[in-house]
């Protein structure tokens, strides 16, 4: 008989063997003497005692002879047993380092891969010759006079640090906002120990230390890359701190707020315009920049802040300078969920502006169609509209877009916009009126809204048929840099300056 299938088999045989062994010319019932030779007797007469002995049937000796050969049988099969186990034990441990060895080989092609992803992003003229991640050699270089203040932040800046609270969570990276002990308030990037991509590193890998490096390279590609590209509208690095090679490397970047879309919406078309402003400024950066047209794959509102009322750009690691190779038209697609892109392959096979359609578009996608339209002033919604047009549809590139939102600037702070508004009568006077709300509105606790001058103040009061009177103010809103700056009024706030006309009277 043959027994598969069970790493019992070995043992079970042996068992066997060993229990048949043992029963073999001894089988209950049978008499022992008819088992031994006939020359081993002296003869075939033998006494009755001896008969007796020979063919004793009581029951009493076949329990014990089924006992002793029982006992052999089942110690037989626990020594087999053992044997087997100890064998299976040496070869697991076999498998088991081989596949550790096999794990280790990927994680280590892995971190080459994301080494070799690191290489052409370096400054023009350094060595390309491998570096390893945590080379402070190599990170002195890449922050040096990347601080506003000149002097880059390292691992004793964080001594004292006062954290204040968590920014934000990801995939890859937290981010911590804390207070230096000079005061000053900065972000920490570091990696996320509970994300996404450590816990899946880790069930893949079994390797805590190796992952670590891993998912930081993320971080290395980001410092690289804000090193490259300094721009007022991304977020400025201020340094790093690399501890040990077990991959605990933090970011130090200005602090920002993170981006509030629904708060946006909620505030008034000059800072909802400011923001796509800085947007558009940016992208033209990035499509000339010195690594080339750079596409921000993961372009969310999440990967922006404010800072000081100036959009930033906050995360880098999933932009990318590559041009996109084609042999035909076809192959060069933009795919978005509602619309779909075919762009011109050009005579060198790559994808002509790509990078820089895909980048106008989501603009388009997530910030012109929620914050440019809706309550822009009546001397400027034909060219919004015109923007909204050529940027849905790809018409212009992006050196038009941004020429575009400066003329709507121009005319904004000049005030040009106005020149077709009605005449409204102004005088003096005071009213007992109290105040109400408007949206938008910069303050809570009336209707404060910005204007280039009186006149246009006089307009919007004619609009709304609760204003009865407004002042004008000292203030300034972000604008407020240019020759005629504009100013806030208060509808319906003493002391007033002008009141309503009234065609009743």
């Amino acid at each position: 008989a043959e027994v598969r299938g069970s790493s019992l088999a070995p043992a079970f045989l042996c068992g066997v063997c060993l229990f048949s062994l043992s029963l073999h010319g001894f089988s209950p019932g049978t008499s022992v003497s008819s088992h031994i030779p006939k020359n081993m007797h002296g003869s075939h007469q033998q006494s009755s005692f001896s008969r007796w002995q020979w063919n004793m049937p009581s029951a009493v000796g076949k329990s014990l002879r089924a006992a002793a050969v029982l006992s052999v049988a089942v110690l037989s099969f626990l020594v087999c047993l053992l044997l087997g186990s100890v064998r299976r034990l040496g070869s697991g441990h076999g498998d088991l380092d081989e596949e550790l060895a096999s794990l280790r080989s990927a994680l280590s092609h892995q971190l080459a891969q994301r080494h070799q992803e690191i290489l052409p992003l370096l400054p023009p003229g350094r060595d390309k010759e491998p570096f390893s991640t945590w080379d402070s050699n190599l990170w002195a270089e890449l922050t040096r006079g990347s601080s506003s203040n000149g002097t880059p932040l390292g691992c004793g800046a964080l001594r004292d640090m006062q954290p204040l609270e968590v920014l934000g969570s990801g995939y890859t990276k937290l981010v911590v906002k804390v207070t230096l002990a000079g005061g000053e308030p900065v972000a920490l990037k570091m990696v996320n120990e509970h994300g996404i991509d450590m816990g899946k590193c880790v069930e893949g890998f079994k390797d805590p230390h190796g992952c670590r490096q891993l998912v930081s390279y993320k971080l290395s590609k980001e410092v690289v890359l804000l090193h490259r590209l300094r721009h007022p509208n991304i977020i400025k690095l201020r340094g790093h701190c690399a501890g040990d090679e077990g991959g605990r490397v933090t970011v130090i970047l200005e602090q920002g707020d993170p981006l509030q879309m629904l708060h946006l919406l909620q505030s008034p078309w000059e800072d909802r315009f400011r923001v796509c402003l800085d947007l558009v400024r940016l992208l033209h950066f990035l499509s000339r920049s010195p690594l080339g047209s750079v596409a921000l794959l993961d372009f969310q509102p999440r990967q922006f802040v404010m800072v000081s009322g100036e959009l930033k750009l906050t995360d880098l690691d999933d932009a990318s300078a590559a041009d996109t190779p084609c042999g035909r038209h076809a192959d060069c697609s933009l795919q978005f969920p509602h619309r779909n892109f075919t762009l011109t392959c050009s005579a060198r096979g790559v994808c002509e502006g790509l990078n820089e359609k895909m980048n106008i578009y989501n603009a388009y996608r997530y910030f012109f169609t929620y914050l440019l339209p809706h309550q822009a002033p009546p001397g400027l919604t034909h060219l919004v509209a015109r923007i909204m047009n050529v940027t849905g549809e790809l018409k212009a590139n992006i050196n038009e877009t941004l020429d575009a939102f400066e003329h709507i600037l121009h005319l904004y702070q000049s005030g040009l916009h106005l020149d077709k508004l009605p005449s409204s009568v102004l005088r003096a006077t005071t009213s007992g009126n109290t105040d109400y709300h408007c949206w938008p509105s910069y303050s809570q606790q009336g209707c404060v809204l910005s204007v280039h001058s009186a006149r246009e103040a006089a307009h919007i009061c004619n609009s709304h048929s609760q204003c009865t009177s407004f002042t004008l103010t000292g203030q300034k809103t972000w604008t407020g840099q240019s020759s005629l700056p504009l100013t806030f009024i208060y509808l319906n706030i003493w002391p007033l300056v002008y009141v309503k006309h009234s065609t009743a009277g």
